[in-house]
């Protein structure tokens, strides 16, 4: 389980995000004798598991990013427009009854 230890801690995982790609990977090791198959299977599960994690992990390090650029910015988020619609819609009924 040596190799599956050093894929791991290279990262692999991280760049495996779909089972097939995990699969292919594993089953390549399965046939050169590197593991055996139900290292494989349990290598398999273990190379989804970090792929889903860092991507999760990835993805909020972009989002995070992304708002403090908007916020640098100054610019108006969607919330902040879907308030200013509401606004001017209320401001549009109450001109209506004035009228």
């Amino acid at each position: 389980m040596g190799v599956v230890k050093s894929l791991l801690n290279l990262g692999l995982g991280a760049l495996i995000m779909t089972k097939e790609k995990a699969e292919e990977v594993v089953n390549e090791l399965v046939k050169k004798g590197e593991v055996g198959q139900e290292e494989g299977k349990e290598l398999i599960n273990e190379l989804i598991e970090k792929g889903a994690k860092s991507k999760k992990e990835i993805e909020d390090q972009i989002e995070e990013k992304v708002k403090g650029v908007v916020e640098k910015l100054d610019l108006s988020t969607k919330k902040d427009m879907e308030e200013l619609k509401s606004e001017i819609e209320e401001l549009k009924k109450q001109l209506n009854k004035k009228e």
